[in-house]
């Protein structure tokens, strides 16, 4: 696409794009009656429509049928996400499982999958990765006996750059050998976002024996995935961001296929026991195999039913399309935000195959001044300390003229 910095290019665009129906499947915001700009899809997407009946249905069977709609309805209420699930992420069914939040995903997964010796207890993972994965790692070190100031290898950037090389995050492994246990990365680290060269890495660090973890919190329903193929061991994601699950929605695990008659430790619970042995209450766990037995507990049924018509819209709309439009969307901000290359510097790596629906703007001058007017536009994106702007255009509801809209905005208040 060859972009044109107009209003009438602009609309010329939204006029053309096959997902532009999809915005009106979203609540969005609005300001004395008109639509807000929401830029900040990658911290809490927007709500389908459909929530409201998909909640409500399931409140209905409650109401008429009690513990029967546990029976009836509910033991297998997961399942409805599992398709659609593995779709996105490129995964086999039997590898996914919605459940739980994104941190205690990672603190389960870790129980089975870090299993450090004296020789092998090193874990590597971004220097500035979200902070609750972080904690996560380090409890886990010290969990198992080791001190974080030894296990705990940090990826940095080189000096005077923002966002990692694949040939350094390469060359770590390289160096420290079969001494590293596990890898955690992001699919996209959420300051810069960067998205990382999942497959290269993940090949990398099993040349040197380590397994692969990925947090996916920016990258479930964002990126191009393929996680089967790419051979990650575990992955973890949220669904409040662009899956648009709402807030607190469950989140999910995906275990490789190579695992799915796993003996080795996890923490057990009710839920990853077989279905057909669940209810004979013996005491003996009888796991289910593959993704499904790192289950703990019966699902979430109202918030899954939030995630369930998320879902739908993206079956619906197809991810090939989505990350077509995305790519498109965010390479027009990239375009109009670079004739401000004096004022602003983006920070989000300009190969749009290192990175998703996001741009990192750093404005030189009086940034948080410009983060508070654009919010007083009724423009919605997300200010990280000390200098981040982070724009996220969801290709599901966010339109070309969102951008321009912006563009016009923030030229303005860089004057």
């Amino acid at each position: 696409m060859t972009y044109e910095s107009s209003i009438s290019f602009a609309k010329k665009a939204d006029q053309e794009d096959p997902l532009k129906k999809f915005r009106d499947d979203f609540h969005m915001p609005q300001y004395k009656g008109k639509d807000m700009i929401y830029f900040a899809g990658n911290s809490l997407g927007l709500m389908p429509k459909m929530s409201n009946s998909a909640v409500s249905d399931e409140l209905e069977i409650w109401a008429k049928t009690g513990v029967l709609g546990q029976h009836n309805c509910w033991i297998d209420y997961h399942k409805h996400l599992t398709q659609s699930t593995a779709t996105i992420l490129g995964a086999k069914p039997k590898e996914v499982v919605v459940m739980n939040a994104l941190t205690i995903n990672l603190h389960l997964l870790m129980i089975s999958f870090y299993q450090p010796t004296p020789k092998k207890n090193k874990i590597i993972i971004e220097h500035g990765a979200f902070p609750s994965d972080q904690y996560a790692v380090e409890s886990q070190i010290r969990f198992h006996g080791y001190d974080p100031n030894d296990a705990l290898i940090e990826l940095r950037p080189r000096e005077g750059e923002t966002c990692l090389r694949t040939k350094d995050i390469i060359d770590t492994f390289n160096q420290h050998g079969d001494s590293i246990a596990t890898v955690l990365i992001g699919s996209v680290n959420y300051y810069t976002g960067q998205a990382f060269e999942i497959e290269k890495i993940t090949k990398a660090a099993h040349n040197v024996g380590a397994r692969v973890a990925i947090d996916l919190a920016h990258g479930a329903g964002n990126l191009d995935l393929d996680l089967h193929n790419w051979e990650v061991d575990f992955a973890v994601w949220c669904s409040y961001k662009y899956l648009c699950g709402g807030p607190g929605s469950p989140g999910g695990v995906f275990v490789h296929e190579k695992h799915e008659n796993w003996d080795g430790p996890r923490f057990n619970g009710w839920w990853g026991n077989k279905k057909a042995t669940r209810f004979i209450m013996d005491s003996k766990f009888d796991p289910i195999v593959g993704a499904e037995g790192w289950q703990i507990s019966n699902a979430p049924i109202l918030a899954m039913a939030c995630l369930r018509s998320s879902m739908a819209i993206f079956s619906n709309a197809g991810m090939p399309a989505i990350i077509k439009k995305s790519k498109k969307l965010t390479g027009y901000l990239e375009y109009l935000i670079g004739s401000l290359k004096d004022k602003i510097k983006i920070i989000t790596p300009k190969d749009s195959k290192q990175r998703g629906a996001q741009l990192s703007l750093v404005v030189k001058k009086n940034a948080e001044e410009v983060f508070n007017g654009l919010n007083s536009n009724h423009i919605i994106c997300d200010w990280r300390e000390p200098d981040v702007i982070r724009v996220a255009p969801v290709p599901l509801y966010n339109s070309f003229v969102d951008v321009y809209r912006f563009y016009e905005i923030v030229k303005d208040l860089t004057k």
